[in-house]
């Protein structure tokens, strides 16, 4: 797994690289050289670990912020010697928040939950056929499956939409509900793609859909649920 440590204290940085042996680490001292990395060269990580206090320009939520713009599934983890950006990291959807000196064990914890979603999402695929054509998308491309009438329509984060002939009761039992979320009669949603939801409205890569009142409930719950990574999903 690739990880990058962005930290302006060089020791606290080795100190958690210390700890993954493992993995292949690269320590950034400033938030310039980690971004020139992805937005110049367009190197990305499975995880990315950030001081809160990293410099004087741009703190940790901020770079988060300019990460999610080249990588929206990036996974982020803050590390802080205090809790005071606690909201803040799960506003940018932190998948966790480490408080310093970073300790072995929770790192680890870390590292196989990171592990575990990257084998879950090169496992699961959402397969369909169309006018003869065989087609299988990661469900990690999808952001959301719409329904008119006997037309399915598969909207993809490359801007992309498949269609297939079905209906949205049929895809719903078949793709994971852990990921995907009915939240209208015509809607099926991968909540981890999920930006906002207010009032009874979601929006998924500035896509907007409604919510309908049967469906609220749950997807609110499941919402928060991701927000605040209580699910090993």
């Amino acid at each position: 797994m690739r990880i990058a440590i962005c930290d302006d204290c060089f020791k606290d940085a080795c100190s958690m690289q210390a700890f993954l042996t493992e993995q292949e680490v690269k320590i950034y001292t400033d938030t310039r050289t980690l971004l020139e990395d992805i937005e110049e060269d367009n190197i990305q990580y499975d995880l990315y670990l950030l001081d809160i206090y990293i410099d004087f320009n741009m703190n940790g939520i901020g770079l988060a912020e300019r990460i999610r713009v080249n990588d929206d599934e990036a996974t982020i983890c803050f590390v802080s010697v205090s809790e005071e950006f606690y909201r803040e990291a799960y506003d940018v959807y932190a998948m966790q928040y480490l408080v310093k000196p970073v300790q072995k064990e929770p790192l680890e914890q870390l590292i196989e939950k990171v592990q575990k979603n990257i084998a879950k999402q090169k496992e699961q695929r959402f397969s369909f056929k169309y006018r003869g054509w065989v087609g299988s998308i990661p469900y990690r491309n999808i952001l959301y499956i719409s329904s008119r009438g006997h037309n399915i329509f598969i909207y993809c984060i490359d801007g992309t939409v498949k269609e297939c002939i079905g209906k949205l009761n049929d895809i719903a039992s078949q793709v994971s509900e852990t990921i995907f979320r009915r939240c209208h009669q015509s809607f099926l949603v991968n909540m981890y793609h999920v930006d906002h939801l207010k009032g009874k409205e979601l929006t998924v890569a500035g896509h907007k859909i409604p919510v309908s009142r049967r469906y609220y409930v749950e997807v609110k719950n499941w919402y928060y649920e991701i927000l605040f990574d209580k699910s090993d999903v």
